[in-house]
């Protein structure tokens, strides 16, 4: 297993600190990363052609947010489900599959290779069990597919469509259940990768060209790139600061490598120690590539 194999070294993108930076997506046609900080309701963007950085809020916390083929977004918000313009802000509700829970939030959330959004729930107080993953079809009709989580998490689902991989983090594993593209369904589910306690929690993740994840550690200061179908541990990348919550490939031939951190939690004298908490942070050149981002579609 390597450690900062080559020169991964990470920059910090744009002046925003994040509570609880998450959610990175990468507009290829913009080359514009977005990103969440899903305490603040913000979602941010940082443009790679004009510099320019630019925040919108949705006025409640955001739990991921996805493309869609208008080119707006798909959003899990702490309400419910929405569309989101993302020149404006402004919201367009669409479903609220868990009204009757109000303790829930949304979390993280991933657009399918047939287009159809999944998204996790949790409690805001993490709550054991009292969240579920939901998958949502271009008729906007919306279905349950994993009941029972706690802290829903990291999605990705392989380049041959045939496995998808789920995190729920306070299980310290990575998930893998077979997938079919054309319907949705997944079965089968097993243990693909496991974290040790000296690891942190497994946070989002995403998938490279090669079929390999790659995973943020939440107070591991610590990326990770994994073989699902032997659970070894084949590359580790070290962080500047300890709660890094998502990652995704972006850049002109998706090999740079965007982060998320989050800074709620620290003291101050972890703030100290790590004042960039928080910050967006890019690997450029990684020597690996990511797939182009799914949108759903409208």
């Amino acid at each position: 297993m390597k450690e900062n194999a080559g020169s991964f070294i990470p920059e910090k993108v744009g002046r925003h600190s994040c509570l609880l930076g998450e959610g990175p997506v990468w507009d290829e046609g913009l080359q514009t990363i977005f990103w969440i900080d899903v305490l603040r309701g913000d979602i941010h963007e940082y443009s790679f052609v004009t510099g320019v950085e630019k925040t919108i809020s949705v006025g409640e916390m955001v739990g991921s947010i996805a493309f869609c083929t208008d080119g707006n977004f798909i959003a899990g918000l702490e309400k419910g489900i929405h569309f989101v313009d993302r020149a404006s802000g402004v919201k367009q509700h669409i479903a609220s599959p868990e009204r009757h829970l109000p303790d829930n939030r949304s979390n993280d959330g991933k657009v399918d290779p047939s287009g159809r959004f999944w998204l996790g729930t949790m409690d805001k107080t993490e709550a054991a069990h009292a969240g579920a993953l939901y998958m949502v079809d271009k008729n906007l009709k919306v279905m349950q597919k994993v009941s029972g989580t706690t802290i829903s998490n990291g999605m990705a689902w392989s380049p041959d469509k045939k496995q998808f991989y789920f995190i729920d983090s306070t299980t310290r594993g990575v998930d893998a259940f077979d997938y079919e593209d054309a319907t949705g369904e997944i079965s089968n589910k097993r243990l693909a990768v496991s974290f040790s306690e000296a690891d942190g929690f497994p946070d989002g993740m995403t998938i490279d060209s090669e079929g390999m994840l790659w995973v943020a550690q939440w107070d591991g200061w610590q990326l990770s790139r994994w073989n699902p179908l032997t659970g070894e541990k084949l590359l580790s990348v070290n962080l500047p600061v300890s709660r890094p919550t998502c990652c995704i490939f972006g850049g002109e031939k998706l090999s740079d490598l965007f982060i998320t951190t989050a800074s709620t939690g620290l003291s101050p004298e972890e703030m100290k120690r790590q004042p960039e908490a928080g910050a967006l942070f890019v690997i450029r050149n990684t020597g690996f590539r990511g797939l182009p981002a799914n949108k759903f579609e409208v």
